[in-house]
């Protein structure tokens, strides 16, 4: 059942004796490089410089800031060492399977994320969609790499800033340099009436937070103007010659970071009281594992940490060579993924466990903060007590937050920059990155300022969350019932001879589509009105934040009446509307050589496989087939 050509079918095999090879045999036999035989007038495609460098930028963008700061939050919060069972569930039923389909499209077509939808041009709307989506990540994504940057700043003080009150702040504020607190200051943070300086410091010093947006949402802070900047300078460097540079930077900003983790690790799990804050980490509570809530924070976990259905895959494997071996880097990314994830608990909640120790209290999930505040208060109210250069793991670890920020970033851009250069052929690449990088970067300005905090929440929630889980039931549903669970078995048989597993044949034609569907229902159902921190928006902000959501969903229905309009003219409009659902006939892959021979492979199969009648055939059959 697991063959994508049919090779075992008797009339198959009797063709075999009528013809000295088969297309695939032909295809195999006869494979060309990259740079053979490929049409003249197309526009030339960089490759990557070797297959290495493919790997460590998917790893790169992969594990990034939500391994670090969210997914430990998230596990906490939702049953602790029981969340793993929904979380891996997840990864292996939602996460792997898309991974590796939007690797396959992206391989086989050398298209971005929305030429790839030229095997049916009327869904090239979930393209668009998932690029005003993957744009306001990387506006609000270089926002937290701005703060990281004012803090790895901060770290070269004398005395971490952060570690000590101001006299502004008054008897509420208590030192997080635990050598400055008396036995009646600990007691008093037990009860929970005061704040420690690292919050303060965030709150007050860093962010400037207002405490609601009702008269707007403030100037920037100078200061973090100058380190978005110099983010997105770091971003645009990296990018600046597309996969040329990206792919050599892509070493060490995929490696430098499990260096400095391994450092935290060390020195994390030496700390008086780690051992309880990995515990209390790792406790299951069973009896979140029949909460709904869970299931659907594992899978939007699953999305934010892998970077699925954002485009940024499809785009990465499109400047792969035909024939690479991309299932074994998505086994090694999705296990390399969870496990950088584990691994990024541990150290977090090992230093965690010695802030509950340092401050006389057993409850970790009082000293805990969530989102950001875990890594910019948590973490540095932490690192403020400890006893030997507290300056030097403070710089390593929001180091590695940067290179983190920027590894996962470059990617992000790079899928904003290769859509627009797969537009505009003739624009000059430099040029679309410097004038995108500014634009982003203006963008960018409204979440450091005073009510930034507030934004960062509300675009990520209405410009992105709820868009991306729409858009991926429709990526799904167009890939495994428009263009077909049997077409894409067969073009990964012709593209690297290897037969499509059971596994991923039903999820992605079954099990992912029903199990991202119920997590959009579930989002409908218990949708309450967002709030930040417990404070409401202002109302006209709701009906905005779904305007947002309408403009990156509607793009499917703007681009589908675009492909059926601009059929082919001799057609009627309904018989242009069925043909939009067809692949353009330059579908398939980049290399004209290629290409032909896999036309050729395509209508032989079609000829050998026949025509099924009935529905229930024809499901059997796209799915088995």
């Amino acid at each position: 059942m697991s063959q994508a050509t049919g090779m075992d079918n008797p009339a198959y095999k009797k063709s075999q004796s009528d013809l000295s090879s088969t297309p695939e045999d032909d295809f195999w036999q006869n494979t060309t490089t990259d740079a053979d035989a490929e049409d003249p007038n197309a526009p030339k495609r960089d490759n990557w410089g070797n297959d290495l460098e493919f790997l460590m930028s998917c790893i790169a963008l992969s594990v990034g800031l939500g391994n670090v700061w969210r997914f430990p939050f998230i596990a906490l919060q939702n049953g602790g060492g029981a969340f793993l069972i929904p979380y891996l569930i997840t990864l292996v039923l939602v996460g792997k399977p898309i991974y590796y389909l939007e690797m396959i499209m992206g391989q086989f077509s050398s298209r971005g994320s929305v030429k790839v939808y030229d095997y049916a041009p009327i869904m090239r709307g979930i393209g668009f969609g998932q690029f005003i989506a993957v744009f306001l990540i990387g506006t609000f994504y270089s926002s937290l790499m701005a703060l990281t940057l004012r803090y790895l700043i901060d770290s070269f003080y004398a005395i971490l800033p952060w570690s000590y009150c101001r006299e502004e702040w008054g008897d509420m504020c208590i030192d997080s340099n635990y050598k400055a607190q008396s036995e009646n200051q600990k007691l008093d943070e037990g009860i929970g009436l005061k704040k420690t300086s690292a919050e303060f410091y965030f709150v007050n010093i860093i962010l400037r937070e207002k405490d609601n947006i009702d008269d707007g949402i403030g100037v920037p802070n100078w200061t973090l103007v100058l380190t978005l900047a110099f983010s997105w300078l770091s971003i645009a460097a990296v990018v600046f010659k597309g996969i040329k540079s990206s792919g050599k930077a892509s070493y060490f900003l995929a490696i430098f970071p499990y260096v400095v983790m391994l450092i935290l690790l060390i020195r994390s799990l030496t700390l008086p009281g780690a051992f309880d804050g990995v515990l209390f980490f790792l406790k299951p509570q069973w009896d979140k594992l029949l909460d709904a809530k869970v299931w659907y924070a594992a899978v939007t976990q699953v999305f934010f940490s892998l970077s699925i259905c954002y485009g940024s895959i499809v785009m990465y494997a499109s400047y792969n060579r035909f024939q690479h071996n991309i299932r074994r880097d998505c086994n090694i990314v999705a296990t390399l993924d969870t496990l950088t994830s584990l691994l990024s608990g541990i150290i977090i909640f090992g230093i965690l466990g010695n802030l509950a120790y340092e401050s006389n209290t057993n409850d970790i999930q009082s000293v805990v903060k969530e989102g950001p505040g875990l890594a910019f208060i948590s973490y540095p109210d932490a690192i403020a007590k400890f006893n030997a250069v507290p300056q030097v793991f403070s710089v390593l670890f929001f180091l590695m937050l940067f290179i983190l920020g920027v590894g996962t970033n470059a990617g992000v851009f790079s899928t904003v920059i290769t859509v627009i250069c797969d537009r505009f052929t003739t624009a000059k690449r430099w040029m679309v990155v410097l004038v995108t990088a500014v634009v982003c970067y203006c963008f960018g300005l409204m979440y450091v300022t005073p009510g930034g905090q507030f934004m960062l929440s509300y675009i990520d929630f209405y410009g992105v969350t709820f868009v991306a889980i729409v858009l991926a039931i429709f990526e799904l549903i167009s890939a495994a019932w428009i263009y077909g669970v049997k077409n894409i078995c067969r073009d990964i048989k012709f593209m690297l001879n290897v037969n499509t597993s059971i596994y991923y044949r039903i999820c992605w034609s079954i099990i992912t589509p029903i199990f991202v569907t119920a997590i959009l229902i579930y989002m409908l159902v218990e949708y309450e009105p967002l709030q930040y921190n417990g404070v409401p928006y202002p109302d006209e902000l709701y009906v905005i934040g779904w305007c947002i959501s309408a403009v990156g969903i509607g793009q499917l229905l703007i681009w589908g009446f675009y492909a059926w309009h601009n059929g082919p003219s001799e057609l009627s409009f309904s018989e242009r509307f069925r043909h939009a659902f067809k692949p353009l006939p330059d579908w398939g892959p980049r290399e004209l050589k290629n290409l032909k021979r896999y036309q050729q492979f395509v209508a032989d199969h079609q000829t050998l496989s026949g025509q099924k009648n009935g529905f229930w055939a024809k499901f059997y059959d796209n799915i088995f087939g």
